[in-house]
């Protein structure tokens, strides 16, 4: 029986490094070893950046919900602590879209949060 040799297997391989690292700046797109290592960071960078943009998000979210309630004279912290006196479970992303899109149904949240921290 022949031996086998790994030419395929390699071949295919590099060849998956390759695809992933084109459009990279010179021998990272050409040379393996360059291209694998290109490859190897720009994927932490992606793993990284997949947990970051959540974090950005909720800091976006928070400072939005933020600006429209100083508007309506309360700050995040008691506006967020009336909110849940009052028993009203909204998440900040949907909060951010009220501030943003619907002044008036934030306006009316702002009242709710208000009268549960006055009792």
């Amino acid at each position: 029986m022949a031996r086998v040799k790994g030419a395929l297997a390699t071949r295919k391989r590099r060849k998956k490094v390759l695809k992933l690292a084109k459009g990279y700046f010179g021998a990272k797109s050409k040379l393996f070893k360059t291209a694998k290592e290109a490859v190897m960071k720009s994927g932490n960078y992606a793993y990284i950046g997949r947990r970051l943009k959540k974090r950005d998000f909720r800091r976006l979210w928070i400072t939005r919900i933020s600006a429209a309630a100083k508007m309506n004279g309360m700050n995040y912290s008691t506006f967020m602590n009336g909110l849940n006196k009052a028993g009203i479970a909204i998440n900040r992303k949907m909060l951010a879209d009220l501030a943003v899109n619907d002044a008036e149904g934030f306006a009316a949240l702002v009242a709710d949060a208000k009268k549960a921290l006055e009792k």
